[in-house]
């Protein structure tokens, strides 16, 4: 893929694929499998760290466990909430229209240690990142046309005429939503989300 910091050249970037996930209950029974620790103890423990940790978290502290890692909340717009202009009149938002709407991690150097030392890595396929054949200019301009055609856009119609994996398609329509200047807002409620034109 393109390098990230936007020099031109095509670089690897690499990812441990996994094998599968797995739940609690798996995990504490591993847990609890050679260490002489019971289940129910391993469960009451776990349990009272998670709601410990997000106490902590939601009272604005960040939380160093030592051998895991540091959490850190982070704070962002409700749902359907419009982000703030920096620069223009619109109205500014009070803290009732944010949230916490995730958890930084950071693990510890050991963790990384510990997970190495029981990694024995195999080299997979290699895949490519689709990239489109339009700037961002480009892909608004596409995109507000269909809109005018149509009405509405959906997700599927964005990576139609842009040719970018759903995943940048979606993080790129937030991004414009976000942002009053692209003429593209959304109407309706996921699953039945559109994108359609800004008014005013």
């Amino acid at each position: 893929m393109p390098d990230m910091r936007g020099s031109g050249e095509t670089k690897a970037y690499y990812r441990m694929k996994t094998i599968r996930n797995i739940g609690m209950d798996e995990f504490i029974e591993l847990m609890t499998r050679y260490g002489g620790l019971s289940h129910g103890t391993a469960i009451a423990v776990l349990t009272q760290a998670a709601d410990t940790l997000g106490e902590l978290l939601g009272m604005g502290y960040s939380v160093n466990i030592e051998g895991l890692g540091n959490f850190k909340a982070t704070v962002g717009l409700k749902r359907f909430k419009e982000m703030d202009s920096l620069d223009g009149e619109d109205a500014k938002r009070n803290a009732q229209s944010l949230c916490v709407n995730g958890v930084n991690f950071k693990a510890d150097k050991e963790l990384v240690k510990q997970a190495d030392r029981h990694c024995k890595l195999e080299r997979s396929h290699v895949s490519r990142l689709r990239k489109s054949p339009y700037t961002r200019e480009e892909r608004l301009a596409r995109a507000l046309q269909f809109i005018d055609e149509r009405g509405f856009m959906r997700i599927a119609d964005y990576i139609s005429l842009t040719g970018l994996s759903r995943t940048s398609a979606c993080t790129e329509l937030q991004e414009l939503r976000r942002d009053p200047g692209s003429g593209i807002t959304t109407e309706g409620r996921r699953p039945a989300t559109v994108y359609v034109r800004r008014k005013g």
